[in-house]
């Protein structure tokens, strides 16, 4: 196995672990070993392009945090010298990165028991494992945080001097630790309460509602300062002292700017405090943790979910022929109860929901409610359709896709029958449970008036989910793929996607100025047909063996 650079750094401080009675040796060879395998991970944020498989796949990731860093962070640091201002936005931006790549594809570390079954039954102590798990975490925080603050780091010693420089640092250190912890501690909890499949579940939603709650919190913060005329002010609140974003900027804005105001300096204890205590708790807490974590291999007794009603009745309305309505079903069961497809897709859907009145409350600021409701500002239901076309894409995976010969030996006319049922379930189980509670609050909003962009807005989803089917479907079979593969899309694909909601969004803008909605329906109505009888009922696709 390769000797990573990170144990040779490692190797320094051999001697701390032997006093700590730990199995420097045996840490060491398990360490390699979990890098060697993440090293043939294929990062989430690969998904959707096309990368080489060969080399070490999270190193080379690491250039896109660079990346975000550079355009993310970087700018920040000329707004001048506002700290607070700046620089929690700064933190609220490395916050979110950390979160949501801790929940997307660290959870597999966090989470991970395989080690324990083979470790365990071995003469290594359990504190040895429990090292070589807590440097597991360490190396990928290090790594993953150093490449997305690299450049603002250099850039700030050239800007404000070797001393901010190295205050940035500790507090990006300290931040970086309180990320990880909180992840770890939000885990426990839901360990503490729930087991086998039902935990899994509900780890599962939780990661979904955490991703969700950081782009959310991440607009609230941006909307505590008021900026006019580039003159930024900030009126404290006791509830910002639970925005860890606050905790570290506070101490530059202590230090180089002099201000000495209680609430800084308040923030500037918190800082310090809680990421230490945070740590001693879970150092605490730990060997719990790793009690708890034995659940994950629990069986439930959890019952099989019976074909609902519902399920049936769709089958029969939107469905022509028998093989249909079977697969309909199977399709509906696989989006309902594959946990891995799940947890690509519900974040998007999540977006989707929050977009939308993200934009809102961005134009309340600067427009009252009554002139909001009476304005097109209804049209913001675009921003939830553009996630239609990643999700699409995602139908191709499943945990379960060694058993696609299944669809080799069935009696299946054409591929295009599979395809069609499983989008048909996809519109019916994910994007209408979301389009239509979000249609029922716009026109709570905004009246009645706007039932007919309602109804164009809810046919351009199905037409854009036609649409995405010929841009991104390429395998002859739904959840036929290993979701660690990355997808054939190129980013152009992706956003030449995206750039057709807007385009839709623009005719729908135009067909209400000159008040066509109706003939514009029954536009939609018949390309929409047409498009899904010319692409899964005329074309006969023959199933190779």
């Amino acid at each position: 196995m390769k000797d990573f650079p990170s144990l040779r750094v490692l190797d320094r401080f051999r001697t701390v672990f032997l006093k700590l009675d730990i199995d420097y040796d045996m840490m060491r060879r398990i360490l390699q070993l979990k890098l060697t395998m993440d090293s043939r991970r294929m990062p989430p944020i690969f998904n959707g392009s096309k990368v080489k498989k060969d080399g070490n796949q999270f190193l080379k990731s690491l250039w896109i945090y660079g990346l975000f860093g550079l355009i993310l962070l970087t700018p920040f640091l000329f707004l001048g010298n506002s700290f607070l201002f700046s620089f929690t936005i700064m933190f609220s931006t490395l916050f979110l990165i950390l979160m949501t790549s801790m929940i997307s594809d660290f959870s597999a570390v966090l989470l991970d028991i395989r080690d324990k079954n083979i470790l365990q039954p071995k003469p290594i102590s359990n504190r040895t494992i429990n090292a070589a798990k807590t440097m597991h975490i360490l190396i990928y925080i290090v790594l993953l945080t150093g490449s997305f603050v690299a450049i603002p780091l250099v850039v700030s010693i050239f800007k404000f001097g070797i001393l901010f420089a190295l205050l940035f640092l500790l507090e990006i250190i300290l931040i970086s630790c309180l990320t990880v912890i909180f992840t770890a501690f939000v885990y426990l909890f839901i360990l503490r309460f729930f087991s086998g499949e039902i935990l899994k579940d509900v780890i599962n939603y939780v990661q979904i509602f955490l991703a969700i709650g950081m782009t959310v919190s991440y607009q609230l913060i941006a909307r505590i300062f008021d900026i006019v005329n580039l003159d930024i002010g900030y009126s404290f609140a006791w509830w910002h002292l639970f925005l860890p974003p606050f905790w570290y900027a506070a101490p530059l804005e202590l230090f180089f700017n002099g201000n000495d105001a209680f609430y800084t300096i308040v923030f500037s204890v918190l800082a310090i405090i809680i990421p230490i205590f945070a740590v001693l708790l879970y150092v605490r807490l730990m060997p719990a943790f790793e009690n708890y974590l034995a659940k994950l291999q629990s069986d439930s007794n959890r019952r099989k979910k019976k074909a609902r009603r519902l399920t049936t009745f769709w089958s029969k309305v939107l469905c022509r022929t028998s093989e249909e309505k079977v697969f309909y079903r199977f399709s509906s069961i696989m989006l309902k109860e594959e946990r891995e497809l799940k947890l690509k897709i519900y974040p998007m859907l999540g977006f989707a929901v929050v977009f939308p009145f993200i934009m809102l409350f961005n134009n309340l600021r600067f427009s009252s409610y009554e002139e909001v409701a009476s304005g097109n500002s209804f049209m913001v239901i675009y921003f939830a359709l553009i996630f239609v076309p990643s999700v699409i894409p995602m139908l191709e995976f499943s945990n379960y896709y060694k058993a696609h010969w299944i669809f080799y030996v069935a009696p299946i006319p054409t591929r295009a029958t599979v395809y069609s049922a499983t989008l048909k379930a996809t519109i019916i189980n994910y994007f209408m449970p979301i389009l239509i509670p979000l249609s029922i609050v716009f026109l709570w909003i905004f009246s009645f008036r706007i039932w007919l962009d309602i109804i164009i807005a809810l046919l351009v989803a199905v037409g854009l989910t036609i649409v995405s089917y010929w841009i991104f479907i390429k395998d002859p079979f739904p959840f036929s793929n290993t979701p660690k593969q990355a997808q054939d899309n190129s980013m152009i694909k992706v956003f030449g996607s995206m750039f057709l909601v807007g385009v839709m969004a623009f005719v729908h803008m135009i067909v209400t100025i000159v008040s066509l909605e109706w003939l514009y329906i029954l536009v939609l109505i018949i390309s929409i047909s047409i498009g899904w009888k010319l692409t899964f009922y005329s074309r006969k696709q023959k199933v190779d063996a």
